[in-house]
């Protein structure tokens, strides 16, 4: 049985081998496609680590509530759509804020209600800074330093903000803002903090701090009519062997507040470290519709070319059988052939995805992770795209009647 098997593999591979460019081109779309997967999972677990280490470095005690349903599938995650995370749609309420900290063993609550519009101080902010309103909490949950001044405080006048280093720079020219106004959405705030400068804008919060300006959540509120629509609620508990109590109260509750409503989330852990860069979700959406076309497209080329294989080695296949061969023996043959452009796929996108991961980490603040889950998927796609496309060009070759197979180039 052994020797069989080897012989099958070494005869799959002098059939590639006769077929060089052939066997190439019928590996590509299979390259493309894992290269794509390998890609995306290689920066997903990279932005991933980046925050599990930041909150790791916070303690362990720290739990998010956002607002959407959550998923645990990885693939799910790194291609969600916007909606789920749509700010305008967030079901989460100043209700829940008071109601989270009622909770017993809760030591901190911080809600963040990102807005957009104007920023404006000498000059006017770049396109894609943020209006963060939140509480005095947040500097202590997510353990935000002050460079310069003072972090916002219940003892302050509401209309005075912290500013991060580089937004002042854009706005002001400089990063010594303290005491200059800063109009947002036209109504003046007085700059009371500068943040120290981050340098990296992925974190649990998904606010890019160094472009942001940071008011109280009462005037955020009121500089949006009324309303407000948390995009999360920071959560720290007194300790860390308290948080899985607290998160399971904090669903109770707000599960009561919401009228049986599955429509938040309550993370803790790696879940908060799920990457939530809405242009990271764009870009990994389009690279896995490629790497799904790819596939597909690289799936029907195996079949094609077994199928031109099955055509070509008609007679072989007539004599082997006429010596004795099975039909499984000759299935087993071509299914091995197609395996053998599958996985080559396979390694070589793998090997060209982390090139193209590396390639990209270049312009952005985290490096790609190489990690053995990531290899076993693009095996493992890469088996059962070889076995499934080259299952019915196997079946078709274990079928054909020996004598006619002699008889038919004869």
């Amino acid at each position: 049985m052994r020797f069989l098997l080897f012989n099958h593999i070494q005869n799959a591979v002098e059939s590639l081998r006769s077929n060089r460019l052939r066997s190439y081109l019928t590996m590509l779309g299979v390259t493309i496609g894992i290269a794509s997967i390998t890609t995306i999972l290689a920066l997903s677990t990279g932005a991933s680590k980046v925050v599990s280490d930041q909150v790791d470095a916070l303690g362990g005690n720290i739990a998010v509530v956002r607002p959407g349903s959550s998923s645990n599938e990885p693939l799910t995650n790194i291609t969600l759509s916007s909606p789920q995370r749509d700010f305008a749609s967030s079901t989460l309420t100043s209700y829940d804020v008071m109601l989270i900290k009622q909770i017993k063993h809760v030591d901190k609550v911080a809600p963040i209600f990102v807005m957009s519009g104007s920023i404006r101080g000498d000059s006017t902010a770049p396109v894609g800074s943020n209006i963060v309103a939140t509480t005095p909490d947040l500097a202590l949950i997510s353990n935000l330093k002050v460079r310069e001044g003072q972090f916002l405080d219940d003892t302050v006048s509401p209309n005075t903000a912290v500013i991060g280093t580089q937004l002042s720079v854009d706005v002001f020219g400089t990063e010594q803002s303290i005491g200059k106004s800063v109009n947002i959405r036209g109504k003046p705030f007085t700059v009371i903090g500068i943040l120290g400068r981050l340098n990296n804008p992925i974190n649990y919060n998904s606010i890019d701090f160094d472009n942001s300006v940071i008011i109280g959540f009462n005037s955020g509120v009121l500089l949006n009519g009324g309303a407000s629509q948390i995009q999360q609620i920071n959560v720290r508990s007194d300790s860390v062997t308290n948080l899985a109590g607290v998160i399971i109260d904090i669903n109770k509750k707000l599960s009561e507040s919401h009228k049986g409503e599955n429509d938040f989330s309550v993370l803790s852990g790696d879940q908060i470290s799920q990457p939530t860069s809405q242009l990271f979700y764009t870009i990994a959406g389009i690279t896995a519709a490629v790497a799904g076309i790819s596939l597909l497209v690289g799936g029907i080329g195996i079949m094609n070319i077994m199928l031109v294989s099955v055509a070509e080695r008609t007679r072989e296949i007539g004599i082997r059988k006429a010596l004795g061969a099975s039909n499984s023996d000759v299935a087993a043959q071509f299914i091995i052939e197609s395996l053998a452009i599958g996985i080559g796929g396979g390694i070589s996108g793998y090997i060209i995805g982390y090139v193209a991961a590396f390639g990209i980490s270049t312009f952005l603040t985290f490096d790609p992770v190489l990690n053995w889950q990531i290899a076993a998927i693009a095996i493992a796609i890469s088996f059962v795209m070889g076995t499934l496309f080259g299952l019915y060009p196997a079946i078709r070759a274990a079928r054909k009647d020996p004598i006619a197979s002699l008889r038919e180039y004869s």
